[in-house]
């Protein structure tokens, strides 16, 4: 797939924080379907209120696997690695941007989530 067609599928306003890394489609062995999973990766822009000279990125958190909609039938799964920042003179303090692109309780995304709300579908159907 392209990437820049992709980004018609993503969550609104996903692409103003993440780049797309990678775009695969995969055999997924326990239900012997292909899926697709979209990597993503988080710019390299501290949060907001924090002084970007007192800070360093200092890699990423371990990568979340979420669950979006399916495109063509193919349940499709955003692969989302996140960015974390030290405090120069304080290694112990770690920031990081906080995002509501995750729904609540779930591995879903938000709007992923109210959409199936809004219809009663079970998310399960889709893996």
């Amino acid at each position: 797939m392209d990437k820049d067609f992709v980004r018609y599928f993503l969550p609104a306003g996903l692409l103003e924080h993440f780049t797309i890394t990678s775009i695969e489609e995969k055999d997924e062995e326990s239900t012997k379907s292909k899926i697709i999973e979209i990597g993503l990766e988080e710019i390299n822009q501290i949060p907001a209120g924090y002084d970007s000279t007192q800070y360093e990125s200092k890699g990423f958190y371990p990568v979340k696997l979420i669950q979006d909609f399916p495109i063509r039938g193919k349940a499709v799964y955003l692969s989302i690695k996140r960015r974390r920042w030290r405090h120069k003179n304080n290694p112990n303090e770690i920031i990081h941007n906080d995002y509501s692109l995750i729904a609540e309780g779930s591995k879903l995304t938000q709007e992923l989530s109210d959409f199936l709300k809004g219809t009663g579908r079970d998310p399960r159907r889709y893996h």
